[in-house]
């Protein structure tokens, strides 16, 4: 899989929701929500029992191109995609996991933060990356001195990014999208304020697109 699929799946939408849900039940408003806000993808996070159920559900949604975050196994990436998934993304590299990715037929976002991992990315045939984590690594000035020497990657920022770096991201011309969590955190899930996620993804669209 090259990054051009990803970049067809996500299909010019530039702002990922990357989401921790707990309980299934919350899957339906949730995505309501998002797309209410104009979300058009959304990663969902394996870092809760029930993920698969959840990843599930919002896939059948229909509003949303609906990934798989946090993917550490092939054996993970595997439920994923039978859950519906239709991209992976993983914290770090991992060639066992692009490899079933590739098998499966399924877009993988690795996730780098080092030229090293960006170069072991590369070498297995990838053009698009997740720069993680993308607030502790540096910000946007590690992502323009890795963008510098290797012109032809796109990446993907996510981790510690909110409403004030999102800009900062977004005008790079590397930058595929980008993800994070504070459109819908766990707080806004446990409360039910899907009004306010719908708030905070409306005006992070609007962001993405101005």
């Amino acid at each position: 899989m090259s990054g051009a699929d990803l970049a067809s799946v996500l299909a010019g939408a530039r702002i990922m929701p990357v989401l921790t849900v707990a309980h299934p039940a919350a899957a339906g408003p949730l995505a309501d929500a998002l797309t209410a806000g104009g979300a058009r993808c959304a990663e969902v996070t394996f870092r809760t029992a029930d993920a698969e159920l959840v990843l599930k559900e919002m896939a059948a949604h229909g509003g949303l191109a609906v990934g798989a975050g946090t993917v550490l196994t092939p054996q993970q990436a595997e439920r994923a995609v039978r859950a519906g998934a239709r991209f992976v993304v993983s914290p770090g590299f991992d060639a066992e996991v692009v490899r079933r990715c590739r098998e499966l037929n399924v877009a993988v976002v690795p996730g780098v933060a080092t030229a090293t991992e960006l170069m072991r990315a590369l070498k297995a045939g990838l053009d698009t990356v997740k720069l993680f984590p993308a607030e502790p690594l540096g910000g946007t000035s590690t992502l323009k001195a890795l963008a510098a020497p290797f012109p032809q990657v796109r990446f993907v920022p996510t981790g510690g990014i909110g409403p004030a770096q999102l800009p900062g991201y977004l005008t790079h011309p590397a930058v595929l999208a980008v993800g994070g969590s504070w459109m819908a955190t766990t707080d806004h899930l446990e409360r039910g304020r899907y009004d306010e996620v719908r708030r905070l993804t409306a005006e992070a669209v609007e962001r993405s697109t101005t």
